[in-house]
């Protein structure tokens, strides 16, 4: 059994609860959305099949002890990546990025589960799947990426209505052609009194937007 892989390589993890964390990161080929932001578009399509106990063998002789399956949407090749994590030393921690429009029904339990509720900005608004909220522990993260103040407002809603703070950690973050600055978002989270965590993409602040990183 094999995955299709885009790229593998070590870095500083620069979203999440794990921001500044180095961290190695397996990127998988193949997405089914295409988010009018997307900054991975090279991981469509571009990838080699490498066999699942190589990718077992190169995270479990890592020296980093976090690790990040994303993409593409990892989901894609779901039943590769089950066997994948179920070969993974119990010292690492493993991070799945994943668009939340694919199942995340069997993802083992110990796997920290990151998951985009896209909204209409991201012009794949209608494609989160709700069932995926029964499948989200206290471990777990909400990501939201905003591109102007209805893409706020919206994720305000959603907040609200599935009383998302309850759930998990929510991650709030900014697109880089947002019409909202930092300051705005800020402040609005603040006024409104939401239990979520704004984020700056750490490895962007270091190294632009070089592939990679």
């Amino acid at each position: 059994m094999a995955m299709i892989v885009n790229e593998i390589f070590e870095s500083l993890q620069g979203e999440s609860s794990y921001a500044g964390y180095p961290c190695l990161f397996i990127r998988l080929t193949g997405c089914n959305l295409r988010c009018t932001w997307c900054d991975t578009k090279y991981a469509y399509e571009d990838g080699k099949e490498i066999h699942c106990n190589e990718i077992v063998r190169l995270i479990n002789s890592s020296k980093t002890d976090i690790i990040e399956f994303t993409g593409g949407e990892p989901l894609l090749q779901k039943d590769e990546l089950i066997k994948v994590i179920s070969g993974i030393d119990s010292s690492k921690t493993i991070l799945l990025e994943t668009n939340g429009s694919v199942s995340l029904e069997d993802i083992p339990e110990r796997v920290v589960k990151i998951v985009d509720i896209k909204l209409t900005g991201s012009g794949e608004g209608k494609s989160f799947l709700f069932e995926n909220l029964k499948y989200l522990t206290k471990i777990d993260e909400i990501k939201f990426v905003l591109r102007d103040i209805f893409d706020y407002n919206e994720f305000k809603e959603h907040y609200k209505n599935y009383e998302l703070g309850r759930k998990c950690v929510i991650l709030v973050s900014k697109v880089k052609d947002s019409s909202l600055t930092d300051r705005e978002i800020a402040e609005m989270i603040i006024e409104d009194g939401l239990r979520v965590k704004y984020q700056i993409q750490l490895h962007k602040y270091i190294w632009n937007d070089e592939r990679g990183r």
